[in-house]
């Protein structure tokens, strides 16, 4: 009799486990969101004001943008941000490196970031170790001084860890570090607890 309890329960665990399965199985997927909206919304091949409107982005920069001063967009008149991603793939910045690579020695020299003027201008700001080159190693390090700028602004108490208060009171709406890395500002810091 001992053994036959041990054996009734596996089985029911084993009978409750396919039915959740079963249920699981049932549950439609949820929908995927709808892809991202064009601006060109008439069609037509160029993006005019209106349709600039949508991205606020685009729309500061329009009359800069808009070379010929048509009053629209071309494709040609685009920024490169434009329907391109950013970083691995077709377009991304890896690619364009790759472009701008013109030696292939891996890694992008003063001279070779002339050929674009954006590049260029951020030059000093990303060459992080000083060699005068751009490479592998620049982001890298630019990376980690991110992490350790986050990381020393969200350590309030100084002790070298985050309590997870300290770890809470740091995160941006989305879940992840506040600031703008993008810009190369350090992050924000970390509001300071209210004094009790």
């Amino acid at each position: 009799m001992r053994n036959r309890k041990p054996l009734l329960l596996l089985a029911l665990l084993l009978s409750t486990g396919a039915a959740g399965l079963a249920m699981a199985a049932d549950v439609p997927p949820p929908a995927s969101a709808p892809p991202r909206a064009k601006l060109d919304t008439n069609g037509d091949g160029v993006i005019d004001r209106a349709e600039a409107a949508k991205a606020p982005r685009l729309a500061a920069q329009f009359d800069t943008l808009d070379k010929n001063k048509d009053g629209k967009l071309s494709r040609d008149e685009l920024p490169r941000w434009h329907g391109k991603r950013h970083g691995r793939g077709p377009g991304g910045r890896e690619e364009m490196m790759a472009k701008l690579d013109t030696n292939k020695d891996g890694r992008i020299s003063r001279e070779e970031a002339k050929a674009d003027p954006r590049l260029a201008a951020r030059f000093d700001q990303m060459d992080v170790n000083k060699d005068g080159y751009l490479d592998k190693a620049d982001r890298e390090l630019g990376r980690k001084q991110h992490r350790d700028a986050w990381f020393a602004a969200a350590d309030t108490n100084k002790d070298g860890q985050l309590s997870k208060a300290e770890f809470d009171a740091a995160k941006g709406p989305m879940g992840g570090p506040r600031g703008g890395h993008r810009d190369g500002k350090p992050p924000m810091p970390p509001k300071a607890p209210a004094a009790k």
